[in-house]
């Protein structure tokens, strides 16, 4: 009796393992990835600058003074354009010493004032107005958190419909009748436009345009979706 019972058991054993193993063949029969993307050119819809200070003084509290008051004649400047946010960046203060025999020579700040609109001509209009104290690090266009979401969700439905005529093409050139999709994985990437304004030509001042303000060419930005993933022929 004990023998059947392990003969039993060990034949119960058997099936199980056959089972998962037809289990595991029939997953992996007749599997094909299939890649497919589309592609959109936005136009950059939203602005980005930096602008700095640069301060030096032997006496570091009064540097420090200096420095906010810049700051906020800044901030009270911006109050005028509603419509450009405007946020305080990094700040930093560090000692400078004298080459010849580094004694401490004075005391150096540097302080960030960060810009984003949608509205070209106002911020534009605004760091003309700040370039009076203020040097531009950089200037760059994006598209905006709004637009790049619903491009990308058109995005979606072109890619996945993009993905499954390649499938159904697949599946025809292998004579097959039909195929089951076995997973799909869905990716976005922007490519956006380098600044149109560098560090290196921080010096350089806008030109007034147009009241004060910079005709802007904000360029496009190119947003992919693509779609990739498994299929099974039937």
């Amino acid at each position: 009796m004990r023998y059947l019972a392990l003969s039993t058991l060990l034949l119960g054993t058997t099936l199980s393992t056959m089972t998962i193993a037809a289990g595991n063949e029939a997953l992996n029969y007749n599997l094909v990835t299939v890649q497919a993307d589309a592609t959109r050119q936005v136009s950059n819809d939203e602005m980005h600058a930096v602008l700095y200070i640069e301060r030096s003084n032997k006496q570091p509290a009064e540097l420090s003074a200096q420095i906010t008051q810049l700051m906020n004649q800044a901030v009270a400047t911006a109050k005028k354009y509603p419509q450009v946010k405007v946020e305080t960046g990094s700040q930093t203060t560090y000692p400078v010493y004298d080459n010849d025999n580094q004694k401490l020579k004075e005391w150096r700040g540097r302080a960030e004032v960060q810009i984003e609109s949608k509205d070209f001509k106002a911020a534009s209009q605004l760091i003309n107005e700040l370039q009076s104290n203020f040097q531009t690090q950089s200037i760059n266009f994006t598209v905006s958190d709004e637009q790049r979401k619903k491009v990308e969700n058109d995005l979606i439905v072109e890619a996945s419909k993009n993905f499954q005529q390649r499938a159904q093409i697949l599946t025809q050139a292998w004579n097959k009748s039909a195929y089951t999709l076995v997973n799909l994985n869905i990716n976005t990437s922007n490519a956006f436009p380098q600044p149109i304004y560098a560090a290196r030509a921080s010096m350089a001042k806008f030109e007034a345009a147009d009241a004060g303000g910079q005709n802007m060419a904000a360029g496009e930005s190119k947003i992919t979706v693509n779609a990739n993933g498994s299929i099974q022929f039937k």
